[in-house]
């Protein structure tokens, strides 16, 4: 037995409680877990925002060990240091023979249950990994091997956040140096997307949250300018870019009015990318006027556009030479048993990433 985050039924509490998890399967690794980044996307499952089975184990960013591995792992071997990703692609769909492996016809397919509760009921992995727990059993291609040098409770965040938000940068708007990028939502994934700015060598990058806490973070991090979301960011953004606006907007909220003021802050023939995970029934609304005039891109973003097995290790090799500083973005550390308290607090705003530590 170990034990795990459990939520029972969308909208129920967040409890903690031992499960029985069985030997991996043929593909698939045991891994033992130091560090679970808690992500918006958690809450969003949890409350049904985000499809999915219950009772499930919640967590999908997170770091660790590979203490057992089944037939037909690959290359992985216990004692390898893996970081955990929700999106591991199949590799022979249509989408990945185009190299869109985040676009896997595969992934978000509803999973088998992986673990049981004490009484026996079936559990499913939360968005694929049911990585809050103190051990989980996952697919060999959602485990990627990463180099030593980088802690391994922190590595966690390469899986979600700085995948999401630096893929964002560099994948999806393929920022350029001297370019200028704005980001709204300064989250896990907005604070990778200002590293990822900082690292494509963008002029201006002009990062907007209602905290002042993290406006301060993202300056260490790499933005050139903050600002809580006002009327006025606008104005002062125009006046960095020549009048124009940025050349990027990276919207890392998931809502209409953020992505609607994202959309305000680009330039003309700008690129808007919506890497926040939003809610089906809240819709954005254009002008066929406005979409025609302002010749602007709006662009969704699924997974910063990665490919997990080349990306995540680039990104750790960042980390390791400092490059990308995700340890800079953790903000607290809690054990599992106090998840549902971290959990509330996220959903305040408070913090940028919360690691849960079994």
């Amino acid at each position: 037995m170990v034990m795990a985050v459990v939520v029972h039924e969308s909208g129920g509490p967040w409890k903690a409680e031992d499960i029985a998890l069985p030997d991996p399967g043929p593909g698939q690794v045991r891994v033992r877990v130091a560090g679970a980044g808690l992500c918006h996307s958690d809450l969003s499952f949890a409350n049904g925002t985000l499809p999915g089975a219950f009772p499930a184990v919640l967590g999908h960013e997170a770091a660790g060990t590979v203490i057992a591995a089944g037939r037909e792992a690959g290359s992985l071997r216990v004692g390898d240091k893996v970081v955990l990703t929700w999106s591991p692609p199949c590799g022979e769909c249509w989408h990945c023979a185009r190299h869109e492996t985040h676009l896997c016809s595969q992934v978000g397919e509803p999973p088998a249950p992986f673990a049981e509760l004490s009484d026996g009921t079936p559990l499913y992995p939360g968005l694929g990994v049911g990585a809050f727990a103190e051990e989980t059993v996952v697919p060999a291609a959602a485990a990627i091997p990463v180099p030593e040098g980088l802690p391994l409770d922190v590595a966690g965040l390469l899986g979600c956040a700085v995948a999401t938000g630096v893929g964002a940068v560099l994948n999806t708007a393929r920022v350029t140096a001297g370019e200028s990028v704005a980001v709204i939502g300064l989250g896990g994934v907005g604070l990778s997307a200002v590293q990822g700015a900082r690292v494509a060598g963008a002029e201006v990058v002009f990062a907007v949250d209602p905290s002042e806490d993290k406006r301060e973070l993202a300056t260490r991090l790499g933005a050139t300018h903050v600002a809580a979301p006002t009327l006025a960011m606008g104005g002062r953004l125009r006046k960095l870019t020549g009048g124009r606006g940025a050349d990027h907007v990276i919207e890392c909220v998931g809502r209409a009015s953020t992505i609607r003021s994202a959309w305000s802050l680009a330039r003309r023939g700008g690129r808007v990318v919506v890497a926040g995970a939003g809610a089906r029934d809240d819709f954005v609304r254009f002008s066929a006027q406005e979409l025609f005039l302002q010749a602007r891109t709006l662009q969704g973003c699924v997974y910063g556009s990665v490919d997990p097995a080349t990306d995540i290790p680039t990104y750790a090799a960042l980390a390791v030479t400092g490059e990308l500083d995700p340890a800079a973005m953790v903000t607290a550390r809690s054990p599992l048993a106090d998840a549902g308290a971290a959990a509330e607090a996220l959903a305040r705003g408070e913090g940028a990433r919360t690691l849960l530590i079994p």
